[in-house]
């Protein structure tokens, strides 16, 4: 038993790593906004960016849930992405990072247990499949 809680924890602790990584990858290195001829400013992330980070998310997830590990599936993912989400955005003085994080919590929650349960629903009926 206690090299499956070693296996699990280790499992747990990569994945989370891997998704604090992940936001370092194609969101922490960003920092610069847009400022448009009109005046306006956008940023400092790009769409294809944030598209970057939720399909590794996703992967990360997918792979974790494949595993039969449906709670580090969706545990991890959020609190490395959370965790590296609040060491970026903390530092903004109006103090509204921590709005934006609890928003990206819920839709970082939200994805991570629909494709947890997308795997399952997958692989059930796979097997369920072979077994017939």
């Amino acid at each position: 038993m206690t090299k499956r809680i070693a296996a699990e924890t280790a499992a747990f602790l990569l994945l989370a790593v891997a998704a604090a990584a992940n936001w370092a990858a194609w969101l922490g290195w960003d920092q610069h906004r847009d400022v448009h001829p009109d005046g306006h400013e956008t940023g400092p992330y790009q769409p294809w960016q944030v598209a970057g980070l939720i399909l590794v998310l996703v992967a990360l997830t997918a792979a974790a849930a494949a595993y039969r590990h449906p709670v580090t599936a969706v545990a991890a993912p959020v609190l490395g992405t959370m965790t590296a989400l609040c060491a970026d955005w903390s530092d903004d003085s109006t103090g509204l990072w921590a709005v934006g994080a609890l928003m990206a919590f819920a839709g970082l929650f939200t994805g991570a247990v629909v494709a947890t349960a997308v795997v399952r629903v997958v692989r059930d009926r796979r097997s369920g499949a072979a077994a017939a």
